[in-house]
């Protein structure tokens, strides 16, 4: 088997073919979902950030089978930019533990790292964007954030699940599944972000926030007066 060196080596030398010699060949994107590794916590919504990392790898046919820096990991490519996946295996309060020795480990900088987290502020089923922001509360973002050294200049795909009914504990409502409306919302989420995540690639971070946030955002304001 190839070491995870060998095989980025292969990627960067499948790009630099469409390099010219007057031009820099791309860095590679480092796209990390974060959620629990175990059954228990599987199609949980605490949990959506290994679900859009998992139908990305699934649209671009990237597997994700092997361990580095404590993430389950993958590597692919698209149009000859080199694309990693991390799916931390820490538990959710401790992810930082896996995203900051990979940045490390690939030498990249935060603005080729795309971290991709469940969102209680966003209606299920809502995507937004972003270059950079805070931890918005969210436990494991802020670990992620202290293993960046304190630095919030990494983009975010942030997963719109809604906040819990009535008086239900926060805690309680990460940890169930979703309903079958809610799942539906979802699944519909999860197919756009892949190609959300494709469009980054592509186009470059900026781009593809101003093309897709203004679509999330009507889609926001369907969504925000609907049950789930």
């Amino acid at each position: 088997m190839l070491s995870h060196t060998k095989l980025l080596g292969r990627l960067f030398h499948t790009a630099s073919s469409s390099c010219s010699s007057s031009s820099s060949c791309p860095k590679p994107w480092l796209f990390i979902g974060l959620g629990n590794p175990g059954e228990k916590y599987q199609s949980t919504r605490h949990n959506v950030g290994f679900d859009m990392i998992d139908a990305f790898a699934r649209s671009q046919g990237i597997p994700m089978t092997s361990i580095h820096c404590k993430a389950l990991f993958g590597e692919g490519s698209i149009g000859g930019v080199p694309v990693l996946l991390a799916k931390p295996q820490t538990y959710m309060n401790l992810s930082g533990e896996s995203t900051g020795p990979l940045a490390a480990y690939f030498k990249l900088p935060l603005n080729r790292i795309i971290v991709m987290f469940d969102d209680m502020d966003l209606p299920c089923g809502v995507l937004r964007v972003q270059p950079k922001g805070g931890d918005g509360r969210h436990k494991g973002l802020k670990n992620v954030v202290y293993h960046f050294r304190g630095n919030r200049e990494f983009g975010r795909l942030r997963i719109g699940i809604g906040r819990p009914p009535g008086q239900m504990d926060p805690k309680a409502f990460l940890l169930q599944k979703f309903n079958a409306t809610a799942r539906e919302r979802i699944d519909s989420a999860l197919e756009e972000g892949a190609e959300i995540l494709k469009m980054l690639v592509e186009k470059g971070l900026a781009d593809c926030a101003r093309s897709s946030n203004p679509l999330q955002k009507y889609k926001h304001l369907r969504f925000q007066t609907l049950p789930v």
